[in-house]
């Protein structure tokens, strides 16, 4: 599912881009008292979902999806009553090799942590990737993200891009 190429954080070799912009991190976000009470109903928002996935390491920098740009609140959508989420991802470069591995690793996080009656759509923001539809197509296939998973190797480094940096 994920084509080779070395990048730092996942095999060696030379990085796609050496000097990528990086930028602020947002704050965290304030707990309200309707969402400490328990029995008060929480719907899942933008940024519930943006907070699961902004801290995602990128696989070829010592640095988060959000540090990157790659994920950014705005480009996630949420139905709660529909049970659906979108998130739109910006890979650094147009020609990165590592977009399949950044949305696996978005949809893999997402699928883990939220209830199984929720629909994901994780996909390329249209126009910033070389192969944005191919890229998408994998992406959406059930079948193709289930066997990527059975892959060790991958699974593995899905798990370092989800594990937290110490």
């Amino acid at each position: 599912m994920v084509g080779g190429g070395g990048g730092g954080g996942v095999g060696a070799g030379l990085l796609e881009n050496a000097n990528p912009l990086i930028y602020e991190r947002s704050g965290e976000r304030p707990v309200t008292a309707g969402e400490e009470d328990e029995q008060v109903p929480d719907s899942i928002d933008a940024r519930e979902i943006f907070d699961l996935i902004r801290s995602i390491n990128d696989p070829e920098h010592p640095l988060t999806l959000e540090e990157l740009n790659v994920v950014e609140q705005v480009r996630v959508q949420v139905s709660d009553p529909e049970s659906t989420v979108a998130v739109a991802f910006t890979p650094t470069i147009p020609h990165c090799s590592m977009a399949t591995l950044i949305g696996l690793s978005i949809k893999v996080k997402l699928l883990r942590s939220l209830p199984q009656r929720f629909k994901m759509d994780v996909h390329i923001t249209p126009g910033t990737h070389a192969s944005e539809h191919a890229v998408n197509k994998q992406l959406a296939d059930k079948e193709r993200v289930a066997a990527a998973l059975e892959n060790t190797h991958l699974l593995e480094v899905v798990n370092q891009c989800l594990s937290a940096r110490s």
